[in-house]
């Protein structure tokens, strides 16, 4: 483990927004790792509640158990029994409003996985552009007589680039993974919603705005 930290410290200065790149990065697999789970989101007892509801009598047991259990889920499930008198079209497109919002919690802090993506790779080639700098510098100096002096600089060099594209690609990896992840989550949850929707409310009518109060 010595020899692997003697090695990157020969990288330069360069890796230190490399190191503080992998530590963002790792944080965010973390972090998306356990948010992202699909039991914490599509939570067991709504998805339950929706599926055997018998009727619209039923709903303020749901509406209390989404305002006790919170979430991206919970939000939206308690959007659709809020506003259950919308017409269909309506509540549909409110369904489809409330979702792309809940979508961005999900999707939250993956920006940050996507930028260190992009940026590690670039980080490590300037890295072995400076080093290459040195290494054209100790040529003027000394000429190409020093194989060892040349190879020991250019293999340091890319030391760099190494380490870049060994933060960068695993970081691209998740970042695909946790979008796809979040979108289908949040497709579950419209498909869910929508499922409520046509038990909560009656097709081809909508309720009165009198009847807003819970049964």
């Amino acid at each position: 483990m010595t020899g692997v930290f003697h090695t990157l410290a020969k990288g330069g200065l360069t890796m230190i927004p490399l190191a503080l790149c992998s530590v963002l990065a790792l944080a965010v697999v973390i972090q998306k790792s356990l948010v992202l789970r699909r039991k914490r989101v599509l939570v067991p007892e709504i998805v339950g509640w929706i599926e055997n509801l018998r009727g619209p009598e039923e709903r303020a047991y749901g509406l209390e158990l989404c305002h006790t259990v919170k979430g991206p889920f919970a939000t939206l499930v308690a959007a659709v029994l809020e506003n259950r008198h919308l017409e269909r079209a309506e509540a549909k497109e409110l369904i489809a409003d409330v979702g792309r919002q809940q979508a961005r919690v999900l999707e939250r802090g993956l920006v940050i996985l996507e930028t260190v993506a992009g940026v590690a790779p670039l980080l490590g080639l300037f890295g072995t552009v400076i080093g290459m700098i040195k290494v054209f510098d100790i040529i003027s100096r000394i000429g190409v007589g020093q194989a060892s002096a040349l190879s020991g600089g250019i293999s340091e060099a890319l030391i760099t680039t190494a380490a870049g594209l060994s933060i960068g690609i695993p970081s691209l990896v998740f970042y695909n993974y946790f979008a796809s992840k979040a979108e289908d989550l949040v497709l579950d949850m419209e498909k869910y919603s929508s499922t409520l929707l046509q038990k909560v409310t009656v097709p081809g009518s909508h309720e009165s705005r009198g009847d807003n109060a819970l049964s």
